[in-house]
C-alpha cells in the first residue's frame, strides 16, 4: 500500500502545481463596440413613401427585434414552405453541422489533456536462461532454464500546467467551435435570404415575361398595320422596317427572359438541396408576396453582436489570441511526470501477491537551449496572425455596417423610384383608355393606338422591376441585419 500512497501524493502534487499556475500570453477582452449611432444619411427612423399597387405600401423604420422566422413576413405559405424545406434539405447546411459536432469534439478532447493520462498493460513471457555461462542468472543450479514472468502495470504521464500552455490551447479550441457555431448561423441566414430572393426574382420575372409578350402582340400588330399602309400608299417603306426592326428587338429580349427564368428556377432547386430533374411545383407572382410595413433597424452597437459573420470574426480573434499564450508557453520549461505500478510474477496465480509489486515516480524538466530561432519566430508569427484577426474582426464590422446602410439607402429610395414608375404607368394607362375612346370615335388611327399600348407596356415593365427592387432590398435588410438567429425557440434543431 506504500507505493499507492506515494502514488496518489504524487498526482497531488501535480494537480496543486497546475491549479497555481498562471497562463501567459494575452487574455482575450471582446472588442469594444463601435460608437456611431447610426449609418450615415441613411435613415434609421421615419417611414417610406408610399403609392397604390402591388409593393408600394409604406414602410416605417422601427427599433424592433428580428423574428427568427423573418420570411414569414411576406405572407407567402409557399415561401415559408421552401425555406423551411431548403434548412432541412440543402447539403451547406448538413456540412456546417457536422463541422460544429467536429469542433465540438475535437474541443472536448483538447480539454482531457488537463487530466493526467493512465494505461493499463498485462504481459506474459516466456524464457530460456544462459546455463552455460561464467555467471548464471540466477546464481543457483537450474534443473530447468525456462520459466514465465507475468507482468501487470499501470503507467501514468501527466505534464502539469505550469504556464498555460494547455489552458490557451483548450481556449483557442473552444473559441473554435464558437466560430463554427457562428460559422453555420451564417450559413442558414444566407440560404434563407438566397431562397426568398431567388423566388421575388422569379416573380419579377414571370411579370416582365407576360408584359413582353404583351408588347410582342402589340408590334406585330403595328408591324401588320404599317406593312398594310405602305400597300395602300399611306406609309413609307422606312416606316415598315422601322417597325419591323423595334418587332425584332422585342422578341429577342424575351428568349432572354426565359432562360434567366429557368435558370432561377433551376437556382431555387438546388437551394432546396434537390437536382434539377425535382422542381418545385411552388412558383411565384409579385401579387402574391405582402410587403412587410415594419422594418427593424439596429444601432451599430446591437448589429455586431447579430451579425453572424462578425461573430465569426470575434471568435477567430479569440483563436489568435490564445495561440499566442500557446506559442509563448512552448518557448517555457517543460514539465512531465511519470508513475508506473504493478506486480511481477513467475506464475499468474502469484501476480498482486505479497513481495511481487513494484513502482517508481519520476519528473523531469525541459527546455530547448538552441533551435536556431524556431520558437522565436512561431511566436512571432502568432503575434502577426492575432494583429491579422484584429484586422479581419474590424473589417467585418465595416462592411456590416456597410451592408445596413446600403439597405437602408436603397428602401428609401426604392419607394420613391416605385412612386414614380406607378405614376407614369398609371399616366400611360390613362392615355391608353384615352386612346381606346378616340379610336372607337374614329379620331385616330389603328396605329397611334397601338403606339399608345407599347408606351404602356413598356411602362408596365418598368413598374414589375421596381417592385421587385423593393421586395428583394428589404430581404436584403433582414439578411444584413443577421436574420434573428438569437430568437429560435431554445432546443430548435440548428
Amino acid at each position: 500500500m506504500g507505493h499507492l500512497m506515494s502514488f496518489r501524493y504524487a498526482m497531488a502534487a501535480a494537480c496543486t502545481m497546475c491549479l497555481c499556475a498562471c497562463a501567459v500570453g494575452p487574455n482575450f477582452k471582446r472588442p469594444a463596440p463601435p460608437v456611431a449611432t447610426g449609418y450615415g444619411g441613411a435613415p434609421v427612423q421615419g417611414e417610406t413613401a408610399a403609392t397604390s399597387g402591388t409593393g408600394g405600401g409604406v414602410q416605417r423604420f422601427v427599433d424592433e427585434d428580428i423574428s427568427a422566422q423573418w420570411w414569414a413576413l411576406f405572407q407567402s405559405a409557399p415561401l415559408n414552405r421552401l425555406v423551411e424545406q431548403a434548412l432541412k434539405e440543402n447539403p451547406n447546411i448538413s456540412a456546417a453541422q457536422a463541422a460544429l459536432r467536429q469542433a465540438n469534439e475535437l474541443y472536448l478532447a483538447q480539454r482531457a489533456t488537463l487530466i493526467p493520462s493512465v494505461q493499463g498493460s498485462f504481459s506474459a513471457t516466456r524464457a530460456k536462461n544462459a546455463v552455460e555461462t561464467i555467471a548464471n542468472p540466477t546464481n543457483l543450479p537450474q534443473a530447468n532454464p525456462y520459466y514465465n514472468l507475468y507482468t501487470a502495470q499501470l503507467n501514468v504521464s501527466y505534464m502539469p500546467d505550469v504556464f498555460g500552455g494547455t489552458r490557451r490551447s483548450i481556449e483557442a479550441a473552444k473559441a473554435q467551435a464558437e466560430s463554427t457555431r457562428y460559422q453555420l448561423e451564417a450559413t442558414r441566414l444566407t440560404l434563407s435570404s438566397n431562397v426568398v430572393v431567388t423566388a421575388i426574382q422569379e416573380a419579377a420575372l414571370r411579370g416582365q415575361i407576360a408584359t413582353t409578350q404583351r408588347l410582342i402582340e402589340v408590334q406585330h400588330q403595328l408591324t401588320t398595320t404599317v406593312h398594310g399602309q405602305q400597300g395602300l400608299g399611306t406609309a413609307s417603306e422606312l416606316d415598315l422596317l422601322t417597325q419591323q426592326a423595334t418587332e425584332a428587338q422585342t422578341l429577342a429580349a424575351l428568349p432572354s427572359l426565359q432562360k434567366q427564368l429557368a435558370q432561377t428556377r433551376d437556382a431555387l432547386t438546388a437551394l432546396l438541396g434537390r437536382l434539377p430533374s425535382s422542381e418545385p411545383d411552388e412558383t411565384f407572382r409579385l401579387e402574391e408576396l405582402r410587403l412587410p410595413a415594419e422594418l427593424p433597424v439596429s444601432l451599430p452597437s446591437k448589429l455586431i453582436v447579430q451579425r453572424p459573420d462578425v461573430r465569426v470574426a470575434e471568435e477567430n480573434l479569440h483563436v489568435a489570441s490564445a495561440q499566442a499564450g500557446v506559442a509563448l508557453a512552448s518557448m517555457l520549461p517543460q514539465f512531465v511526470i511519470t508513475a508506473d505500478t504493478g506486480s511481477a510474477a513467475l506464475a499468474i496465480n502469484k501476480v498482486f501477491t505479497p513481495y511481487t509489486g513494484f513502482w517508481d515516480i519520476g519528473a523531469s524538466l525541459t527546455q530547448t537551449l538552441f533551435d536556431a530561432g524556431e520558437a522565436l519566430h512561431k511566436k512571432r508569427a502568432a503575434d502577426a496572425a492575432l494583429d491579422q484577426a484584429g484586422a479581419q474582426y474590424r473589417a467585418a464590422v465595416i462592411l456590416a455596417c456597410q451592408n445596413v446602410a446600403d439597405s437602408l439607402h436603397a428602401l428609401q429610395n426604392d419607394a420613391v423610384a416605385l412612386k414614380a414608375d406607378a405614376e407614369a404607368d398609371r399616366a400611360a394607362k390613362a392615355l391608353f383608355d384615352i386612346a381606346n375612346q378616340q379610336r372607337s370615335l374614329g379620331t385616330i388611327s389603328a396605329v397611334a393606338l397601338l403606339g399608345v399600348e407599347q408606351t404602356y407596356q413598356q411602362a408596365q415593365l418598368t413598374l414589375v422591376q421596381a417592385q421587385a427592387n423593393r421586395y428583394a432590398d428589404t430581404a436584403a435588410l433582414f439578411q444584413a441585419l443577421g436574420g434573428g438567429w438569437w430568437n429560435r425557440p431554445e432546443g430548435a434543431s440548428l
